[in-house]
């Protein structure tokens, strides 16, 4: 049986922190594993089989929230909902503003498609998924024919299990290798589509054939992918490019060198390579150099130095000091460097294996990824083997070499066409309008001087004109980029009117229209906005209560602080606000009692976190002290300093764990 107990909340693995700060609406991290049937996807079978999939492996089901040091992953209520698929492939999954599962199930006549965010597992994990709710489907949908239900993994796997953060688990500072410079590598320059559309192009091959050349050189299969992806590559270079090599990412699966069951992230790469224009271009040549850079660097104690290397980053006493925000710039500054790195990415994810009564329902998988730069991923399935090259350029150059290479080898590749709906297209009807407003504030403001110089240059209203373009580009700005929640778009509106009409009359003589007037009737608006939103969106109370408590104390307290200090003068319009607001909030106690003992249940698990924030925190500056003490020439004030700031750090953790005890 299966252990279902889960951790409310869990720190990322080492691979999830870099996905979970580097992705972006271009580069989404996410990755499409999927499943090719012999017959016709029924969309209501598909949602038993999901539902029975997420029972065995519960640990999908959490989102992704900010912490004050890392992201973190929280168990989630949400539950997935089965869709003919609907949009582009690899679309983003983990939006900021918005609290949802990090992965996807859809469908498309006779392909089953399951998209995750990389944070949340790997391939590995994505394929375990996939397999189980394969099996699920096919055995609802032939039970009658006689198909019996098979195990596809071990019975006693519990969710501690899946949850094993493999990272920390092995990590081992004492197996750190040096760290070398590395070259920079042949980056690919192609032009790229309008707002850099993924492009997709799959084929298929027979394993027997590769498996049958790949022995024939003497080197597996893998290795003999690579050197052909290197070489078709090499064919787009010029003789002066040439002077940098070209160098492949290839991820590399830790649990076959580490054993471990974890469903999260637990891999590593290796970056093979090859300098070309030394006189040694051949196939052969590359091919050989390939085998020795696999035999050398796929070693246990190889890959083990360069998983510390990357875990020693994150352990870092500096970086785990730096807030989330700052790490974040930080990260994706390193990973655009890395970058440099590397030209372009291989992904083997080897052998998917279905027991042999269920096989005969299925014709292939196949899987490949967001990217912004070229990468091929390939697996296999029986005798059919499957390719599929991901870029956001224009051109198919690459490709065509690479299959090329391949048929000269002996080994033929077949087309897969591509069949998407018509709907599962990239709308960008959103970021156009954004423009076009962008564009206009822009030219409204530069004709307001253009006229203010020309026709009254001794009156300088055009600084008015500014200001009000700025403010009017801000709030429909955060509305823009916040338009994923709206309930907190209007709390950020709240805010952003309240204190811009506030800097308003202040800047225009201080006539305190902003508190008497403006400021009263904007929260009683946003306060009934939130209610409509919450209705109309159908939003469950524990989406909207957290939002609905911040809005009616902002309204009641900020009122009320204005009127005690003798801000406000004319009192009837601000004690109509702190009223109704006081109703609100009455309201919410009153009706949704059992929704808000939730939501303070909430926040003692808040509370729990921060307790741990502040243990780490507390742990991390006391290394810092520690070191500060080992330097014979410190300035003691420094040292009174860093006291000072270690007995706060102190305090702060009793505080937490206090009211950690009495909850």
């Amino acid at each position: 049986m299966f252990q279902q107990r889960r951790a409310y909340w869990r720190n990322l693995d080492n691979a999830a922190k870099m996905f979970s700060a580097a992705s972006s609406p271009k580069d989404t991290r996410v990755f499409r594993f999927y499943c090719v049937l012999k017959e016709k996807i029924d969309g209501s079978i598909l949602k038993m089989a999901l539902k029975q999939t997420i029972q065995k492996y519960p640990v999908f089901l959490s989102v992704m929230r900010k912490g004050l040091f890392w992201h973190y992953l929280e168990k989630s209520d949400l539950r997935p909902v089965v869709r003919e698929e609907y949009k582009e492939p690899c679309s983003h999954l983990y939006i900021r503003d918005k609290k949802e599962l990090l992965f996807e199930v859809t469908y498309y006549k006779n392909r089953i498609n399951f998209e995750v965010f990389h944070a949340l597992t790997d391939g590995t994990g994505a394929t375990e998924f996939l397999r189980e709710l394969v099996k699920n489907y096919l055995y609802l949908m032939h039970e009658k024919d006689g198909l019996e239900n098979v195990i596809l993994t071990e019975q006693d796997l519990t969710v501690k299990d899946q949850e094993e953060d493999g990272f920390g688990r092995y990590y081992n500072p004492d197996e750190r290798g040096t760290r070398k410079k590395k070259n920079h590598a042949y980056q690919i320059r192609r032009e790229s589509k309008e707002y850099e559309e993924l492009q997709i192009g799959e084929t298929t091959a027979s394993v027997k054939e590769l498996l049958e050349v790949s022995r024939k050189h003497g080197v597996s299969m893998s290795v003999f992918l690579t050197a052909a992806m290197i070489c078709a590559i090499h064919e787009e270079q010029s003789k002066i490019q040439e002077k940098k090599p070209v160098i492949l990412m290839v991820p590399v699966n830790l649990r076959k060198i580490f054993p471990s069951d974890s469903m999260l992230n637990f891999f590593s790469y290796i970056e093979p390579g090859y300098r070309f224009g030394e006189g040694k271009d051949s196939f052969d040549d590359v091919l050989e150099a390939t085998k020795q850079y696999f035999e050398e660097n796929l070693s246990k104690e190889k890959i083990a130095e360069r998983m510390n290397n990357l875990i020693a980053y994150e352990k870092h006493k500096i970086l785990k000091w730096a807030p989330l925000e700052l790490k974040n710039r930080c990260i994706k500054m390193g990973a655009k460097l890395a970058e440099r790195e590397v030209t372009a990415v291989l992904s083997n994810m080897s052998v998917v294996k279905m027991p042999p009564e269920y096989a005969k329902y299925i014709e292939r998988f196949g899987v490949y990824t967001s990217t912004m730069r070229t990468e091929l991923c390939v697996c296999s399935f029986g005798d059919t083997l499957s390719f599929a090259f991901t870029s956001r350029y224009d051109s198919t150059n690459i490709q065509r070499n690479f299959y090329r290479i391949l048929k000269e080898q002996g080994i033929f590749v077949k087309k897969v066409e591509a069949d998407y709906p018509k709907e599962a297209k990239p709308n960008y009807e959103g970021k156009k309008v954004f423009q076009i407003f962008n564009f206009c504030c822009i030219a409204a403001v530069v004709l307001c001087i253009m006229l203010n110089l020309v026709l009254t240059p001794d009156l300088h209203w055009w600084i008015f004109a500014v200001a009000g373009g700025f403010s009017m580009w801000l709030a429909f700005a955060t509305g823009y980029l916040k338009r994923y929640n709206l309930l907190k778009n209007a709390m950020w509106q709240l805010l952003i009117v309240s204190i811009g009409s506030i800097l308003w009359d202040i800047f225009t003589g201080w006539h305190r229209w902003s508190v008497d007037l403006v400021l009263p009737l904007v929260c009683l608006i946003v306060e009934i906005l939130m209610e409509l939103i919450a209705r109309i969106q159908s939003h469950p109370p524990k989406e909207y209560m957290i939002y609905y408590v911040m809005a009616s104390v902002y309204s009641m307290v900020l009122p009320l602080i204005l009127m005690a200090t003798g801000v406000i003068l004319y009192r009837a319009f601000a004690v109509i606000c702190v009223g109704l607001s006081f109703l609100f909030f009455i309201r919410l106690l009153l009706f949704r009692k059992k929704e808000f003992k939730e939501e303070i249940r909430n926040a003692e698990n808040t509370i729990e976190l921060k307790r741990h924030i502040a243990m780490d925190t507390e742990e991390y500056f006391k290394d810092i002290h520690n070191y500060l003490k080992e330097q014979k020439d410190i300035d003691k004030k420094l040292l009174d300093k860093a006291n000072s700031i270690e007995r706060f750090l102190s305090e702060i953790q009793r505080k937490y764990e206090s009211i950690f005890k009495e909850k």
